[in-house]
């Protein structure tokens, strides 16, 4: 059954944008890839996936215009998610290979080498969400994620006493360290993890965004 939500997953070269937009029709999206700036700028909900280096999809997102877009729609109140390295670039820079790329700065902090004995990880995890995530509602404390990466940030400095502002929601995970899992902030949530992989509690999580759009 159709939302009526209308989606975009944008389509700058970097994410696997088929497995994100059958995940979101199976939740009852009504989903869109593209790259269009009109249909971007328009749609209820704007999902940035993104895998591969954070340097070449940095570069592959502002050479289709991602980042006036994502600004442009945060600026506004308009929901976005990011999947992935998709959530990595919104970070205020990243470390590849002793490289620093600057990201998106939506949020302070570095993505850098996990610090772990085995990398990447691979695989299924557990998370440990606020009590009260929206993104997390309905999901048992022991729900698994797919997760596949080398890269993610270890440390989170961004708090406001501002009661205006959105108070971050940050969710944790451990891989050899504790790192972050996913972040819910006002109008842009993202996750680390494959959402789109990760079978019935993924689809549950992105019902839980749809239902906030």
């Amino acid at each position: 059954m159709s939302t009526g939500k209308r989606v975009v997953v944008f389509d700058y070269g970097f994410g696997n944008v088929r497995s994100a937009e059958r995940a979101l029709a199976r939740v009852g999206a009504d989903v869109e890839i593209t790259r269009d700036f009109d249909r971007a700028m328009n749609a209820d909900g704007l999902l940035v996936p993104g895998v591969g280096a954070f340097a070449a999809c940095m570069q592959g997102l502002r050479g289709a215009r991602g980042d006036w877009i994502i600004d442009r729609r945060l600026s506004g109140g308009r929901p976005v998610m990011g999947i992935c390295v998709g959530m990595q670039i919104l970070f205020a820079n990243g470390i590849e290979h002793g490289v620093e790329t600057e990201g998106l700065d939506e949020w302070p902090g570095t993505v850098e080498p996990l610090q772990a004995d085995i990398v990447p990880h691979m695989g299924w995890n557990t998370v440990d969400a606020p009590l009260d995530s929206e993104l997390f509602a309905g999901l048992d404390r022991d729900a698994r994620f797919y997760f596949v990466h080398s890269y993610a940030v270890h440390d989170w400095t961004l708090e406001t006493n501002n009661p205006v502002m959105h108070q971050p929601r940050v969710t944790w995970s451990t891989h050899g360290k504790p790192f972050v899992a996913a972040v819910e902030n006002g109008a842009l949530w993202a996750t680390q993890f494959h959402p789109e992989k990760s079978g019935d509690a993924g689809a549950q999580l992105l019902t839980n965004w749809i239902g906030t759009l």
